[in-house]
This record gives structure tokens, C-alpha cells and sequence, in this order.
């Protein structure tokens, strides 16, 4: 059913009577109290993240018990559970080239149906059986000449060479980014592609899948010894050699070159800004980095970095190692596990190369750790022309659009449960999932709110108060509330709590703020909205509603800089740490949800809940986790997570429409929107749930 829904416009006035922001906001220039709140709250879950990791490197008995299911989060948060076909790999040599004593081969491959892998297998002229091998995974470094694209290959083409050179094969893989079909790895670094997070996709997710299909060729090689394959690369290429040594045992021995460092690098210290999506699980189950490097004990792994490397800082790398070396001490494996640390920025060193080469001999080739290389030397020796491998983009390639298909994703339209008992299976599954895959990032359990009353006036017969209380620790959020005068809460017949974005809170302080100017101090207020006022008033003057106003994290008087690219940062900062700005904000709506309760024993006759655009999406979660929300007025409600909210792994298993079909059941729900069969999952959900008619309303917009 479509109507006007006027009642619900009215008990929000200042909806649809947008102030111009620039009007009177200053963007500020300094560090505001909402980034100080955010540096308490990014140094706090950092802590958090640390001490899980800290508990199960600590205690590493049972550690291959640990590992499998360590494992297995691992997939999952790569985008790999369940885990793609193999399907056939229709690899080709498209060419080869001879120089020097080194056969390099132009390879590519299919790791899945329109995914194309370009790679170059270099192996010894002379050669006589198979030899052990390496997987040599190409870090960002791509080479393009008037316009053709040749790959990161190309540019780490010596690698591949000084192998072939010392007795080993090895297949050189281009990547997603820069290779010969170029597809993306920024997408929340550089493309705002955030919906990359609510799809649980990550592009490391399609690098890691390339490098385990690249080992499914290396078996088919007869040059290639299966039983001794090692993995290395630097910087992106390092970040691989992890993925696939924790996700592998088929790779033997690893030599991952300025791949990784701590958490606290990351997070609090910034290193997050030099680093793209490639680097990144979608961190669902909230690891610290030691958990990567730790599920490729006791297999020989060998940690190279330079002493001045601004994205890898030696302290987080040494701290990994330190806390990886606990269980390799506890597995009898502490011979495994190494260090190579040698001078420099972030550059690919001669002398790591040495070491790493040193590493695969000593366990690839059972060398000695006396040993001495016959040869260090590493040159390219091949023109980029001879290393091309596509005459031409295939016209099924997928590598340009694989974020939009790697990972499942619930059907845009969902099909009705035929019964009660469906739906309640199926609404049930979807919270187990929410809980564990979206929301891990929520505290524990509510605290103690804190609530304290930090202004309080009449005027024209309403009472204006100003609370704060305390969402978690280290983000104390305000509260205002507008009631008749000389009405206390518990006489109230009705409390709306507006969800504010911040063109919202712009509209409050023009109507009722700028009637309260010393609620503000330091705030530049506009001019008073004396149309939305006015309507304000006439509301407490007919109704007993109380309106209560809550700028969730972020939004008004805790808002961090407005710099573009501090604020991608910001964005990612959450989605490492395993949770999301949108998370934390359904959690700070449901604080206030808890805290209105508190202020009178929990004796509220009857809530509401209203806000608009992605907000909307954010009051339609907590009601959803908290009780008591009566009815919710949500306006512009995004009808896909594609467009917001931003939640970890959410369009794996559900969607807006379901989300609204489970709140409906049992808060009174009011959807303005200019296309209502967009919302008939919902509408046809509650006719078969036999909801009352007016349980579930799709009303037009209201209009000024």
C-alpha cells in the first residue's frame, strides 16, 4: 500500500527543509575533538585485536588443530569460501625466447572461466630432470610503452632470470593491477568502491586464488619438482608469498620480501595510506598480522625487510617476527624461521635477494647455512616485447569487472519464503550471520552509559536539554532532547529518535539549535529556520512527544577532518580493524536506544525511530537488534547495501529488503519511496507472515 504518511513527516520537521551548509559551516583546519575521539577509539581496538592475536600465539599447543580453523577464516576472509571451482585451466604457450643459458616461456592461464593470468616461466637452458621451483609473485611495477601494457613481469623479469640461472624453474605471475589486462586493486584506496567491503571482496582475495591455480600449472610442468616449491615477492609480491604459504602447503619454503608489518603500523600509525586493497584480508574475525605469518609454521619461512621502510617500519616487522617466532619454538621449528634485515628504503635490494636465494638453496637444495652463492649477480637480459604474452584482450576477459563476480552475493530479488516456518529459518540464519561475519567489531556487552546532563533551558514552551553518554569506551557521543514544557519523560506519551547524518544535524541546529545557542559553545550557528521552528512548536504544543536528536560518531559535534583522503583513510582504518563507520554507528543508535530507557528506569511508553539516506540504513540495523523501537519512519532508504550502508560481508547472504522484512515483524515500519516495487520483498513477506495492513506502509516523500 503507497500513501502520503503525513503524520510521520510532521513529527520530523526539519526533514526536507535542507539549511546550505556552507551557509554558515567552517571546515576546519585543526584536529577536532571528533579526531581525537577517533585516535582513542583506533589506538582501543588495536589493543583489542592484539591481545586475540597475543592469546593464540601465546598458547600455540594444538597448533595444527589451530591452524585448520585459523585456516579457514583465512579463506573466508579472501573471498574464497566456499572456495571456487578449479575449473580447467586452458593454459597456453604463446611463445619463447632463449638467452644467456635461460628459456623464458610466455604463459597465461584461466584461474577461473574469463579470469586471465599472464605469467613467464623461466627455467635453464640445459636441464636434466625436474628442479626445484619458485613461484615468484610480482609486486606493483608494471611497464607500459606507448600505451601497451607488458606487466609487472616485465619489470621484475631478473628475478626469473637469477633463478633459472641457479638451478631452479620459475613462473613469474602478473597481477591484477598493471598486469597485460589491467584490472583494479584500489577500490576503496582510490575508486570509492565501497561496497569491495559489504560484498567481502578483497582484491588479495583474486591474487591468492591466482597463485594456488599457478601452482595447479607448476604440477602439470615435468621441469617443475611439485615437492619442492618455494614462494617469494616483494612488497605486493610479499603480501602474496603470504597468502599463499598460509593458504598452500604445497608451497615448502617462503621468502616474503616487505610484506608485512604490525596492526599498530597499520591503524594507529598510518601505514594504511601506502597501501592498497591487495594488501588486505576483509578482516572479519579481527586477526593481527602473526596470525598470517604463524599458519605457515613450521615450514621454512624467511622474513626480509630494509631498516627504512616508511610502509613496512621495522618495529612492526620485527614485532610479527617475534610474535611468529613463538610458535615456531613451540612446533621444535625455530631453525625455520628467520630474518634478513639489510639497509635501505622501500627498494628491491641486491642483498635481500641474496638472502632469499641463500634461504631456497638451504632448504629447496639442502645447502648448507656455511655455504657461500657462486653467483649474486641479477640483470634483465630480456626486451619487454619478448616478454609479452596477449597478441590481444580476450573478449570474454573478466579481470576488468572480477569485483563485481568473484565473490557470491545474495540475488537483487530475493525470492518470498513459501511459510512462516521458511522465513523463520531463513531470518534466523541471516542474524547467526550478521552477528558473526558483520558486527564482531561491536563491544562485548553494553556498560554503563555514563550519562551526564550538560545543559538545560525553556523557551517558548518547549524545554531543550542537552545530555552526553558514552557508546563504548573512548566515544562519548551528545544527546538533545526537545519536550512540552515542564513534561517529564515519563509523562511523554511518545519519544522519536531522530538518527542524524550531518545535512541532518545542519537542519537541527537551524531549527530547534539556533533557538538554543548556548547548548552550542564554539559552534557557528546559522540563522534560525523559523518555518521549521514554528512546526516544531506546533508539534509540542499539540502532542506530548518528546524529539530526541542523536549525531551518531562522526557527525556534528564529534566530526573528524573533512580531508578527501584522510577521510578514505579513516574509512579503511575501520574495515581493518574487522568493522565499519556504518557498524559503529547502528551500535552508537542502539546506545541511545539503551540510554533513553535508562534516563527513566526504562518506563518510555513508546519509541520511534526516523532518519534518511544511509542513516535510514543504520536506524533499520539497530532496530533490528534492539527491542522496543515501535515504529520507524525511514526516508531515502538505500534498496541495496551496494549503495550503502557499508557493512563487512553483508551482501554475501542478505540484503536491505530482508533486513526491512525482519524489522517489520515487529516494529511498525513507514518506507518513503519514490519506487515502491523496489520494496516488494518486503510488502509480499509481510502479506505471507499475515502482518496487520498497517505494519508495513510504502509512502510517497513528502514533499516542502
Amino acid at each position: 500500500m503507497i500513501s502520503r504518511c503525513l503524520s510521520a513527516f510532521f513529527a520530523l520537521p526539519f526533514l526536507g527543509m535542507t539549511v546550505n551548509a556552507a551557509d554558515f559551516s567552517d571546515i576546519p583546519t585543526e584536529p577536532t575533538a571528533g579526531d581525537a575521539m577517533l585516535e582513542a577509539y583506533f589506538a582501543q581496538e588495536t589493543r583489542r585485536v592484539e591481545a586475540r592475536t597475543n592469546a593464540l600465539v601465546s598458547s600455540p599447543e594444538n597448533w595444527p588443530a589451530k591452524q585448520a580453523g585459523l585456516r579457514r577464516e583465512l579463506f573466508e576472509m579472501l573471498g574464497l569460501q566456499p572456495l571456487p571451482a578449479r575449473s580447467p585451466l586452458k593454459a597456453e604457450v604463446t611463445g619463447s625466447t632463449t638467452r644467456d643459458g635461460v628459456v623464458v616461456e610466455n604463459i597465461v592461464f584461466q584461474s577461473r572461466p574469463g579470469l586471465y593470468v599472464t605469467a613467464n616461466f623461466y627455467r635453464p637452458e640445459k636441464q636434466d630432470g625436474p628442479l626445484p621451483s619458485i613461484l615468484y609473485l610480482c609486486g606493483h611495477g608494471g611497464v607500459k610503452i606507448d600505451g601497451v601494457a607488458y606487466g609487472n613481469k616485465v619489470h621484475y623479469q631478473h628475478h626469473g632470470t637469477w633463478f633459472a640461472k641457479h638451478g631452479y624453474t620459475c613462473l613469474t605471475l602478473d597481477t591484477l593491477q598493471l598486469g597485460e589486462i589491467e584490472g583494479h586493486h584500489h577500490g576503496t584506496h582510490r575508486l570509492d568502491r565501497w561496497w569491495w567491503n559489504s560484498r567481502g571482496y578483497t582484491s588479495a582475495g583474486v591474487e591468492a586464488w591466482n597463485s594456488i591455480r599457478a601452482l595447479d600449472y607448476m604440477e602439470t610442468r615435468e621441469e617443475v619438482d611439485a615437492d619442492r616449491i618455494g614462494a617469494t615477492g616483494r612488497s605486493g609480491g610479499g603480501a602474496y608469498t603470504y597468502w599463499i604459504s598460509a593458504l598452500d602447503e604445497r608451497i615448502k619454503v617462503s621468502a616474503p620480501v616487505a610484506g608485512i608489518t604490525s596492526m599498530k603500523n597499520h591503524v594507529v600509525d598510518g601505514c594504511i595510506e601506502g597501501h592498497c586493497d591487495c594488501m588486505f584480508m576483509v578482516n572479519t574475525y579481527r586477526w593481527d598480522f602473526p596470525l598470517l605469518t604463524s599458519l605457515i609454521a613450521p615450514r621454512p619461512l624467511l622474513i626480509l625487510n630494509t631498516d627504512d621502510d616508511r610502509i613496512f617500519p621495522l618495529n612492526g616487522v620485527v614485532n610479527v617476527f617475534n610474535k611468529t617466532r613463538k610458535v615456531y619454538e613451540a612446533l621444535d621449528a625455530k631453525e625455520k624461521l628467520g630474518l634478513a634485515i639489510y639497509q635501505g628504503g622501500h627498494k628491491d635490494t641486491q642483498p635481500l635477494r641474496v638472502s632469499a636465494l641463500h634461504w631456497f638453496d638451504r632448504h629447496l637444495k639442502g645447502r648448507s647455512i656455511d655455504d657461500e652463492l657462486s653467483s649474486a649477480d641479477a640483470r634483465p637480459i630480456f626486451e619487454p616485447q619478448e616478454l609479452k604474452v596477449l597478441d590481444s584482450i580476450p573478449e570474454n576477459e573478466r579481470n576488468t569487472f572480477i569485483d563485481d563476480y568473484f565473490t557470491r552475493r545474495v540475488p537483487r530479488s530475493p525470492k518470498v519464503a513459501e511459510t512462516p516456518d521458511d522465513w523463520a529459518a531463513e531470518r534466523g540464519l541471516i542474524l547467526t550471520r550478521l552477528k558473526s561475519r558483520t558486527f564482531r567489531g561491536w563491544p562485548a556487552g553494553a556498560t554503563d552509559s555514563k550519562l551526564s546532563e550538560e545543559f538545560r533551558s525553556r523557551k517558548d514552551g518547549i524545554d531543550f536539554v542537552r545530555y552526553s553518554f558514552e557508546s563504548q569506551p573512548a566515544v562519548r557521543l551528545p544527546l538533545y532532547l526537545v519536550t512540552p514544557e515542564d513534561t517529564p519523560l515519563e509523562d511523554l506519551d511518545l519519544v522519536v529518535l531522530n538518527v542524524l547524518d550531518e545535512e541532518s544535524w545542519n537542519d537541527f541546529l537551524a531549527s530547534p539549535g539556533a533557538a538554543f545557542p548556548e547548548a552550542f559553545p564554539g559552534t557557528t550557528l546559522p540563522d534560525l529556520n523559523k518555518a521549521a521552528y514554528e512546526a516544531e512548536l506546533k508539534m509540542h504544543g499539540a502532542q506530548k512527544w518528546g524529539m530526541l536528536y542523536l549525531p551518531p560518531r562522526g557527525i556534528g559535534p564529534t566530526a573528524w577532518t573533512t580531508d578527501p583522503k584522510e577521510s578514505t583513510h579513516i574509512r579503511r582504518r575501520f574495515a581493518l580493524l574487522g568493522t565499519t563507520i556504518d557498524a559503529m554507528r547502528i551500535w552508537d543508535i542502539r546506545r541511545a536506544a539503551q540510554t533513553l530507557r535508562d534516563m527513566d528506569g526504562g518506563g518510555t511508553p513508546d519509541l520511534w525511530m526516523q532518519s534518511r539516506g544511509i542513516m535510514a540504513g543504520n536506524a533499520l540495523y539497530a532496530a533490528l537488534f534492539e527491542p522496543g523501537i515501535t515504529r520507524l519512519d525511514l526516508h531515502e532508504l538505500s534498496e541495496s547495501h551496494r549503495d550503502g550502508p557499508e557493512l563487512l560481508n553483508v551482501l554475501r547472504f542478505t540484503d536491505i529488503p530482508q533486513i526491512a522484512a525482519m524489522v517489520a515483524e515487529r516494529s511498525k515500519l513507514r518506507l518513503y519511496s519514490d519506487t515502491p516495487a523496489e520494496w516488494d520483498f518486503v510488502t509480499k513477506t509481510g502479506a505471507m507472515m499475515q502482518l496487520p495492513e498497517e505494519q508495513i506502509q510504502i509512502c510517497k516523500p513528502a514533499t516542502d
